[in-house]
């Protein structure tokens, strides 16, 4: 099955969709249409690894097994029968079924889950033969999302979200996904060659992000993915993407990467992500106010997740902190900053109009990416 075509589709958060495709053309897949969190593109089935593994800021990758429109239950329960499930679903998958509904006539998703369900074990039977199936094999995670009345059905290729390294074992307080803090670095100026500085790292997630990143190391590298375990993905495909990931590593940035925090426990948590990363030679974490930042290098970025200040006792503080940021700042004049938070006033308080907004989501928050342009870099200063 290695050459056959597949239809496939990332998905990403708001506000990630040009991220994703990007990161799409970079592994050969030029081929795509866009719509709000996702991307549709055809690829053979070895896509179906490489993209598992390469993805920085997509969601998941999932096998769309087709599209119509529905609008009664006759109709779904039809043209999901007449889907080619045995082609990917074996005797004994299993494969239970999810749903939403969005402004469709069919709004009950469990009703349509069952009729979904019903539906692909009827093709199944009449296929395989037999009364039953016992689903005691791989997991074929099936989803049918109803969207003004079209149904669209995929099978989730990933298992778990794609933000899950398999770096990242402890948890901290409000931590950053794994694919935004990735993508934050990826819609900077940053690259390997300029100093990079998080002066509110927490557990060193924008950091880590940005080494991987340098090192052109592939973020699913570590980890395992549901289309492992399926039958139809021969484990050849598996391993030469896994061995193209790693012989394609290069060897990193040109600066040590600072990362500050007063939070000695959350230090500690960056630091041991950062060796399960094997990133950590590569990252530099010190206990340090905001107050006494300190950067002896022109032209680096500053890229970070500050305090947001959701709790009404913390709003004050968070206040003064971003009325701080400007002072504390304006010695880094040839510096990009790069600042995520939820505050609608971040600008006001910060005391100066960012050159660019973009609206993201970390998780279901809704928060912007405030971008502050410095000149850019000298030539001489890249061989300095």
């Amino acid at each position: 099955m290695s050459d056959a075509s597949v239809s496939l589709i990332a998905t990403t958060g708001f506000g990630l969709e040009a991220v994703v495709s990007r990161e799409l053309k970079s592994l050969g897949y030029a081929q795509q249409t866009g719509r709000d969190g996702q991307i549709r593109f055809a690829a053979d089935v070895s896509a179906i690894c490489r993209c598992n593994l390469w993805l920085r800021s997509a969601e998941r990758l999932l096998l769309e097994m087709g599209t119509f429109e529905a609008r009664d239950f006759g109709i779904l329960f039809d043209r999901t029968r007449e889907l080619p499930w045995e082609r990917w679903l074996p005797k004994n998958a299993n494969f239970p079924v999810t749903g939403r509904s969005v402004k469709s006539q069919l709004h009950s998703v469990p009703d349509c889950q069952r009729i979904v369900k019903k539906a692909i074990v009827e093709r199944l039977k009449s296929v395989y033969g037999g009364d039953w199936l016992d689903e005691s094999g791989p997991k074929y995670a099936i989803d049918v999302v109803l969207h003004n009345d079209e149904a669209t059905l995929t099978i989730d290729t990933s298992g778990d979200g794609l933000y899950k390294r398999g770096y990242r074992k402890l948890t901290a307080k409000a931590p950053l996904k794994e694919t935004v803090a990735a993508a934050l670095v990826q819609l900077s100026v940053w690259n390997a060659e300029r100093p990079l500085i998080d002066p509110f790292c927490g557990s060193g997630t924008i950091l880590i992000e940005a080494a991987m990143l340098a090192l052109n190391q592939a973020p699913g590298l570590k980890r395992t993915f549901a289309a492992q375990s399926w039958p139809q993905l021969d484990a050849k495909l598996w391993a030469e993407a896994r061995d193209e990931a790693r012989s394609l590593e290069q060897p990193g940035p040109q600066h040590v990467l600072i990362g500050n925090d007063i939070d000695t426990e959350v230090l500690r948590l960056a630091r041991y992500h950062a060796t399960q990363a094997g990133v950590d030679d590569l990252i530099h974490f010190q206990q340090r106010p905001f107050s006494d930042l300190q950067a002896h290098k022109p032209y680096g970025c500053l890229i970070t997740n500050p305090p947001w200040g959701e709790r009404l006792g913390e709003q004050r503080e968070v206040e003064q902190l971003y009325r701080s940021m400007f002072h504390v700042l304006q010695p880094l004049d040839t510096w990009s900053i790069f600042v995520l938070t939820a505050h609608p006033q971040f600008e006001s308080l910060f005391g100066r109009p960012a050159t660019r907004r973009r609206k993201l989501y970390n998780g279901k928050i809704a928060a912007t990416y405030y971008q502050f342009l410095g000149p850019r870099p000298e030539k001489r200063e890249s061989h300095q």
